[in-house]
């Protein structure tokens, strides 16, 4: 009998870097969105761009609750859901409160929780993010790490080492399946008004740089200071922080709505250099070869940084950090250096130990997956 596993969703990164996962696990998966993010920009395209079709979403009013709120709707919603319907085994990624309250339902009812990008730490408890990280790791029963790094942080809290394994990270599949061919890159590119090599692509999303004018304000100016044209797809959040700030875009920098992951590694592959807050661009540019400043106070991927790939600072350190990373030579290095986030085959690892922890006997998983410990 094929074994039923709930694969939990509700953000765009996680639709990205699950896909993968749903992929291998064939008909044994049956993806669920949440909510969280409810805006059509940052779901619908997303599904239709990793090729599948939007999943059950069975919860509703969840989409612009604050932290507590949403995270509590989601568990009740999800307990309920899980106790109607009882899933096998539950797949959840990374740090959102999407995957807080699936695990924790999973949890409270005896369903195996799989952590897919376990073990990631910033060290940094005022990120809401560490604390999502430390609740699913305490909860889950496979943890899928990333990286050996992710891995020795999840030994040094206590994890049993049976629990932990070194998969690698989705992003690796997902980025190189989504990259558009030269041709396409190329028109993108044109249709958004910049040359390859000959522009900065940013991003701005994360509370610590929009909830701050000040802050906001800072970045914006440094950007301007890049002297290159600066495309940034603007997140929902930050159109708002920009309106409740009043700040104006400055001259050097272009806002445009959200883009689908597919338009926004096209403009990356093109970019003379990124500077980004979000998590997933940090792993995304290792893949793609290309140098990526970090505005936020804590990174919980230091993987990046440590290859060379990025460099972590707040807005008044992104001009000298740009010239360090675009120092002759250096990005042709970036472009030959292999990623740190593993080798492409992540999802069937992970499909591998999810498969067994539903009580499926998976001959692959003792290849598949490297048992920490």
């Amino acid at each position: 009998m094929t074994p039923r596993v709930a694969v939990v969703m509700g953000t765009r990164p996680e639709i990205i870097k699950l896909a993968p996962v749903v992929a291998a696990l064939g008909p044994a998966a049956q993806p669920l969105a949440t909510g969280q993010h409810w805006d059509a920009d940052l779901t619908d395209v997303f599904f239709a761009g990793v090729g599948m079709p939007s999943p059950a979403q069975p919860l509703r009013g969840i989409g612009g609750r604050d932290r507590a709120g949403q995270v509590a709707a989601m568990l009740a919603g999800l307990t309920d859901l899980f106790r109607a319907d009882r899933p096998d085994a539950v797949v959840v990624q990374g740090d959102t409160n999407s995957a807080n309250a699936g695990a924790q339902a999973a949890h409270h009812l005896g369903i195996p929780v799989v952590h897919v990008e376990a073990g990631l730490r910033s060290f940094d408890r005022a990120m809401p993010e560490e604390i999502n990280r430390l609740v699913i790791g305490a909860v889950a029963d496979v943890h899928c790490a990333a990286t050996p790094g992710n891995a020795e942080h999840l030994l040094r809290g206590g994890t049993p080492a049976s629990a932990v394994h070194v998969t690698g990270n989705t992003i690796v599949e997902a980025t190189r399946r989504a990259l558009p061919v030269p041709a396409v890159r190329a028109a993108v590119q044109a249709a958004h008004g910049v040359v390859a090599g000959q522009y900065v692509l940013a991003t701005v999303h994360r509370p610590e740089n929009t909830d701050d004018p000040v802050r906001l304000r800072a970045l914006l100016q440094a950007l301007d200071l890049l002297g290159l044209p600066v495309l940034l797809p603007l997140h929902p959040r930050t159109r708002a922080a920009l309106a409740a700030a009043g700040a104006v875009l400055p001259p050097s920098v272009r806002g445009t709505g959200p883009v689908d992951h597919a338009t926004f590694l096209a403009l990356a592959a093109g970019a003379r250099l990124l500077v980004s807050d979000s998590g997933g661009v940090q792993e995304e540019v290792t893949v793609l070869g290309k140098p990526l400043v970090v505005v936020r106070n804590s990174t919980e991927r230091p993987e990046a940084v440590d290859a060379g790939f990025a460099e972590l600072t707040g807005p008044e350190g992104v001009l000298p950090a740009a010239r360090r990373l675009l120092r002759p030579g250096w990005p042709e290095e970036l472009a030959r250096r292999p990623s740190p986030f593993g080798d492409g085959h992540a999802a069937e690892r992970v499909a591998a130990l999810t498969l067994a922890a539903a009580g499926h006997d998976e001959p692959a998983l003792a290849a598949g997956a490297l048992a920490v410990g």
